[in-house]
């Protein structure tokens, strides 16, 4: 072959040739590259052309069953050592570059075809493809080679025509040709460093299911060898190979210039069997659709006795998959009611008690609200519907029912109510709290001082901090709350702003303007203060709690500042609820009878401890209370 053939040759790399795409070929060098001939220049362009005249042919009569069109890499002379072997070289070297053949390789999607058999598929495509290229130019042959027979061949470990699509250049591809080129060479670069301990390379998910896009995940798994192991531990060693074959996965991506993430899962041989004898949906998956790139006869020989069905799922993964379903179904339950009778509760209780505070008044608890909503704004001010209040109502309740157990079950046509009716709710409170903004305008900014600083106080109050000066509270609202990042920065800009409104009232320069902006930020503030308060509340009262199990049932002991409350059965309709008092030792006084009515009236006192130390004596009263074979629970 002539030096001008070889340059010619050289110039087609896969960095060059790309999808539909009208440039000037210099822009497609590397930085720094030398100026290409004219003439050498002249002939990729003519390449070029050729090449997307073929694609746009192909798609146009093919469509979605191409898969990928992709430039292979020129076939070598034959080197024999006869001299038959030498003159065919030196004949092919001879040849110009217009007179050597361009091999393509265009993959065909059989998955979905029912009306031919393969053979008839697979000549119909070849034959048609192959007049197509005739007609550009009689030098472009055109492979074309059905995903199934792609795939079969490396279910028969023959993996040249991988080896040849990682070396290709794709003029097109819908993803599959850029997952097969990054798995072949990250699956060359991973057994060539562990030959010893990899025993399967398998290509899976999407990509070999059919449901593959262009941006879709490459999913791999690799089997790792573990009856060996002596030296480190089997874990050890999943992890140490796991991050080295993870690393050279991004080196793979960085070389190809592969954008999508190769996804990769390792499992070590013992794990792997064990995945299968618990019948893991996901290695059933991965055994029923997977494709191996790479098997030292363990992947197949599974495919196989799964298709025969003789990869069954033990007893115990069976009990274990049938006691499943009635866990989730009653864990379904229980989030319903969680939703209802916490998410929605509080989705439509905090906003509520907002808008009385920006009215004036101090936060009602969660069974005053609905009263007290309805004596303001229904009846005094004529400012929102009755319907509104009706929705708070049934919140409420439903939140009582749930919590004293007479009602048992809230279906999912019962949440979508509450859900749309707290929707509905919050839209009109919004426009309340518009109108009472309004309303205020006609107020002294006295009253929104006051206001803001009333609720600081008590937000100071229960951080610890129980008495300050108005002139302290600023400060103390900065460093206790900004700095400590409990309550964001921009909030500080709204306090500053309402104090800046009263002192410009003091000088009597305040104006409509300095109302505006003071009014603005303080709904802001208003409303975080005291979502502040009710979540600081509730992780409070969960920090006091112990959950405890004896038996079938569950109970609590909720640890308070001098009185700790018992509750037997949380599940229970009519809750036993009893109490005694805490002892400096740790452990419980004599119990006596109380109520569920008792209970919040202590809760609402907001008394709690600021540490909770548990100390031994509680755990044999626990055993007195509950029985011998009581279980604390944590993280419920």
């Amino acid at each position: 072959m002539s030096k001008k053939a070889k340059s010619s040759k050289k110039s087609v790399k896969p960095q060059t040739i790309k999808p539909v795409e009208k440039k000037n070929v210099e822009a497609e060098l590397p930085p720094g590259a030398p100026k290409l001939p004219p003439e050498l220049e002249k002939k990729l362009k003519t390449l070029k052309t050729k090449l997307d005249k073929f694609k746009s042919k192909v798609l146009e009569k093919f469509g979605d069953y191409i898969v990928g069109i992709t430039l292979l890499p020129p076939e070598k002379a034959a080197s024999k050592k006869g001299e038959k072997g030498i003159e065919a070289e030196k004949e092919e070297k001879t040849k110009s570059p217009d007179e050597q053949k361009i091999s393509l390789l265009v993959l065909v999607d059989d998955t979905t075809s029912k009306k031919m058999t393969k053979d008839e598929l697979h000549h119909k495509f070849s034959s048609i493809i192959k007049k197509m290229a005739e007609e550009i130019d009689k030098n472009i042959q055109p492979q074309s080679v059905l995903l199934t027979d792609l795939w079969m061949n490396c279910y028969d470990a023959k993996y040249e025509l991988n080896k040849l699509i990682s070396l290709g250049a794709p003029i097109h591809d819908t993803g599959m040709l850029a997952a097969i080129k990054i798995a072949e060479i990250h699956k060359t670069m991973v057994t060539k460093k562990f030959d010893k301990y990899i025993l399967s390379y398998v290509l899976a998910g999407s990509l070999v299911q059919g449901r593959a896009t262009a941006t879709s995940d490459i999913d791999v798994w690799i089997v790792i060898d573990d009856t060996d192991v002596k030296k480190m531990t089997r874990v050890e060693l999943k992890d140490k190979l796991r991050a080295i074959i993870i690393g050279m996965g991004v080196e793979a991506g960085e070389m190809t210039g592969i954008k999508n993430k190769l996804n990769i899962q390792v499992y070590i041989l013992t794990d792997f069997w064990d995945s299968l004898k618990e019948a893991n949906p996901i290695i059933f998956t991965l055994l029923r659709d997977g494709v191996p790139f790479y098997d030292r006869g363990i992947f197949m020989p599974w495919k196989q006795l799964l298709r025969m069905g003789r990869i069954k799922p033990s007893r115990e993964a069976i009990d274990l998959f049938m006691s499943t379903g009635e866990q989730s179904i009653t864990r379904v339950k229980r989030t319903l009611k969680t939703m209802g009778m916490e998410d929605c509760f509080y989705a439509i209780l905090t906003p509520t008690q907002a808008a009385l505070m920006l009215y004036g008044m101090p936060p009602p608890t969660p069974k005053e609200t609905p009263e007290v909503m309805e004596e303001i704004f229904v009846k005094k001010e004529k400012m929102i519907e009755p319907e509104y209040v009706k929705i708070l109502k049934d919140n409420v309740q439903l939140r009582k029912d749930i919590e004293h157990g007479t009602k048992k079950e809230l279906t999912g046509t019962e949440l979508d109510k509450f859900v749309n009716n707290a929707d509905k709710y919050l839209k009109r409170i919004k426009k309340l709290f518009v109108d009472i903004e309004a309303k205020h305008d006609r107020k002294s900014v006295l009253v929104l001082y006051d206001e803001i600083m009333t609720i600081i106080r008590d937000v100071l109050k229960s951080e610890g901090i129980e008495r300050a000066q108005d002139e302290e509270l600023i400060k103390l609202f900065e460093d206790e709350l900004i700095s400590t990042g409990k309550v964001p920065a921009r909030y500080l800009r709204d306090l500053n702003e309402i104090v800046a409104a009263k002192k410009k009232h003091d000088t009597k320069k305040l104006t409509k303007a300095d109302i505006e902006v003071a009014r603005k930020g303080s709904a802001g503030l208003i409303r975080f203060l005291v979502e502040y308060m009710q979540r600081k509340r509730g992780r409070e009262i969960e920090k006091v709690k112990i959950r405890v199990k004896h038996g079938e049932k569950y109970g609590e002991v909720i640890l308070l500042e001098d009185v700790a409350f018992v509750i037997f059965d949380i599940d229970a309709k009519e809750k036993r609820i009893e109490k005694a008092k805490l002892n400096q030792d740790g452990s419980l006084g004599t119990l006596e009878d109380s109520s569920l009515e008792e209970f919040e009236k202590e809760l609402a006192k907001e008394k709690f401890p600021k540490r909770v130390f548990v100390k031994e004596p509680i755990f044999e009263d626990m055993k007195n209370i509950f029985g011998r074979d009581v279980e604390v629970l944590l993280h419920y």
